[in-house]
């Protein structure tokens, strides 16, 4: 048995859980998600639980019962609580502003990076003296906002020498020493 599709997903204050068919629709105060359940996997809602089950022990089954487990899981937290990743950009001129949707990136190419994020991200960026600039992005599907870090994380990574980039907050970076390193 999966360790993690084993357990039951508790459904939280305010959120409601329907299963139509094999469709599972998750409503909260944050918002709405749903998630199509296939390969056999079956989900019910008892008692102010959701269970997952599987028909087989197949390598199938056995690999979609924790992933169908932890997606509706992240549903019911996300649609509650939410989730929010913070951004930092590290390096010498790099800016960041928002316009309602659009993200306007400036890291030090000849030309500014636009981004338009989807309607179901709410995005904040801060500018403070002596400090970093910060992107900071709220949602409650936990899988396209991590969508979206990636994204805005691809267009300039951190480097390993002077770790110039866009990094999470609190993320530490690999740090190598240069060419002087070997000199005596």
């Amino acid at each position: 048995m999966s360790r993690i599709g084993k357990l039951p997903v508790n459904i939280l204050s305010g959120v409601t859980v329907t299963v139509n068919g094999n469709q599972v629709n998750v409503k909260g105060p944050k918002g709405e998600l749903s998630q199509v359940i296939t390969g056999g996997i079956t989900v019910t809602t008892a008692d102010g639980q959701v269970v997952v089950s599987r028909p087989s022990d197949d390598k199938e089954h056995r690999a979609l019962h924790g992933l169908y487990r932890a997606l509706i899981h992240n549903m019911v937290v996300g649609v509650s609580e939410g989730y929010k990743k913070e951004l930092e950009l590290v390096g010498v001129g790099y800016r960041a502003a928002n316009n309602g949707q659009v993200l306007d990136l400036s890291l030090g190419y000849s030309h500014n990076i636009y981004l338009k994020l989807p309607k179901e991200i709410k995005i904040e960026t801060k500018s403070e003296r002596n400090k970093n600039p910060l992107i900071i992005l709220e949602s409650c599907d936990k899988q396209l906002i991590g969508q979206v870090c990636s994204k805005i994380r691809s267009f300039r990574k951190p480097e390993p020498y002077k770790g110039k980039g866009i990094k999470f907050v609190g993320e530490v970076i690999r740090r190598k020493s240069g060419k002087s390193a070997g000199a005596k």
